[in-house]
């Protein structure tokens, strides 16, 4: 799996350009990023057909603390190559699993979204998605933190809607406090009420069933190890990788 010139084209704004010829240009770069990607492996064990494995993980790790990677999938939402404007979303988390290469990280970075569970020590993807290959924003958390507070936390970060859209969530955003928020900012929820509810609610079942797209997408972009199971210590390049899976999977 590799990016070709004319895919990278569409984003080639968003990376620093390079002043002189380069032993590794950008688009190698991203092409042996993505290898790590897909593959899992440590960045030492890069085949040597990508160059200086040390170079090429410094440049990663630079783009990722500048943001580049996000930069470059706002651009992709502002080209309209990932659809957001639409009118029915669904908001989900999934657990990944943290490797033991994972933790550990120095205390002058500050807490990272790693948290135990009874499953063991997990992170929480939290994402909007507009469909089962358009992201439209997402976030960490340890994974022992609740759903509901973390989704009305990316909700406040998405803002208000521009227009009517509805918002497919499952049970553990049916809350009162959720449900207000996501009508303050717009959004048309549709939650089933938990079967404890003295005074349940109906909502649109046809509707309710477009909400495995988040779901889709989840699988989709954990069809690369390093999504699957976080490696990473540092939430950002994390975060970057996440950016670069969603990349990669609707720009090829």
């Amino acid at each position: 799996m590799e990016l070709k010139k004319e895919q990278y084209e569409q984003i080639a704004e968003c990376f620093p350009k390079q002043r002189k010829p380069a032993k590794i240009s950008n688009l190698d770069v991203l092409n042996a990023a993505l290898y790590v990607m897909e593959n899992g492996c440590k960045w030492r064990s890069l085949p040597k057909e990508y160059g200086d494995w040390h170079v090429i993980y410094v440049r990663i790790n630079r783009w990722a603390k500048k943001g580049v990677l996000e930069k470059a999938f706002l651009r992709l939402q502002q080209l309209g190559i990932i659809k957001i404007q639409v009118n029915v979303v669904s908001l989900d988390s999934t657990c990944i699993k943290v490797h033991p290469d994972g933790m550990g990280a120095l205390k002058k970075n500050g807490a990272q979204a790693v948290g135990r569970t009874r499953g063991g020590w997990n992170t929480k993807l939290h994402m909007v998605a507009a469909s089962d290959r358009d992201g439209v924003i997402f976030s960490l958390s340890a994974g022992n933190r609740g759903d509901g507070p973390e989704g009305r936390t990316l909700l406040q970060q998405l803002g208000p809607a521009d227009h009517p859209v509805y918002l497919l969530m499952d049970r553990a955003y049916e809350g009162d406090e959720t449900r207000a928020l996501a009508v303050e900012l717009g959004y048309i929820p549709v939650v089933p009420p938990k079967s404890n509810r003295k005074d349940p609610w109906d909502y649109d079942k046809e509707l309710y069933k477009q909400r495995n797209q988040v779901e889709r997408l989840f699988r989709r972009i954990k069809r690369f190890r390093r999504i699957f199971t976080r490696y990473d210590k540092l939430d950002v390049i994390f975060l970057a990788f996440v950016f670069f899976a969603l990349i990669v999977d609707v720009l090829m």
